[in-house]
């Protein structure tokens, strides 16, 4: 059964830092690209950075230059440094494997998020 648990979220003041992992299991992790996912109040699901098998990185204009993913394969673990965190990336973060179904991502089905609140 494929399962994320994802930990590292916390309070932190405008222009802060966080960083937070996801322990993937239930799958082979090395052959499957992760992403992270974040959801507010009130608004869509955000896919906010991925990471290929390839290494390969994407992160939309919004995060772009202040996280950064990285995995290691070796603890079937993928991480998300969060720098220079702003109010708007307020929200529950989550994590999931590249094949699974993005629309199902903030729905909790395959772990819970972790909160991140960021304050002025």
């Amino acid at each position: 059964e494929v399962h994320f648990a994802v930990s590292g979220g916390g309070s932190v003041q405008t222009g802060g830092s966080l960083a937070l992992t996801c322990l993937a299991s239930g799958f082979t992790f090395e052959d499957s690209g992760m992403r992270w996912y974040r959801q507010a109040p009130g608004t869509e699901c955000e896919l906010v950075s991925s990471i290929d098998n390839g290494g390969r990185t994407y992160y939309p204009d919004s995060v772009k230059g202040r996280f950064t993913i990285s995995q290691d394969n070796a603890k079937n673990t993928v991480y998300l440094q969060m720098n220079s965190l702003k109010p708007d990336d307020t929200a529950v973060y989550y994590c999931a494997a590249g094949f699974l179904p993005s629309i199902s991502a903030c729905s909790g089905l395959w772990g819970q998020g972790t909160q991140v609140t960021v304050s002025t």
